[in-house]
């Protein structure tokens, strides 16, 4: 596969990912009040802290996932996020029968996509990243002099 065709795919990827993550985020500053309920409604301490540390983290990874700034470190970050997230609120083996499914595939969702997420954080962003231009600029400097 041409090196083009996959720094294209690399980089949808990458904003689809995150897509979710910057569309969470920004719905949850306008349901704040929601969203602490939610989290305090699991029994986690300090929800109002928590509800901000997940805004900042969706917003911000999931931008510079699309940006490919840092993305390994965000892709890290959101990749363990998920999975905490799907521990701690789908639990689809301690909610009522006719829960469960939703649950599950709640649960195997935010599994499937941490995989996606630690595949960034192993392989990188791709050739069309703010990563690899900073990566590549001493040697662009080099080759102009």
């Amino acid at each position: 596969m041409p090196a083009s065709t996959q720094n294209a795919l690399a980089l949808v990827g990458r904003t689809l990912l995150a897509l979710m993550f910057v569309i969470a985020g920004y719905t949850k500053i306008g349901g704040f009040a929601s969203t602490v309920g939610y989290v305090a409604s699991k029994g986690l301490p300090l929800p109002q802290v928590i509800a901000v540390l997940t805004i900042a983290l969706e917003l911000g990874g999931g931008l510079a996932l699309i940006a490919g700034v840092y993305a390994r470190w965000a892709a890290l970050a959101l990749a363990l996020f998920t999975l905490a997230a799907a521990l701690l609120f789908h639990t689809f083996w301690a909610v009522p029968p006719d829960q469960q499914m939703t649950q599950y595939l709640m649960f195997m969702k935010n599994v499937a996509i941490s995989g996606g997420l630690f595949a960034i954080t192993a392989f990188g962003p791709g050739g069309w990243s703010w990563d690899e231009r900073r990566r590549a600029e001493p040697a662009l400097r080099v080759a102009r002099s």
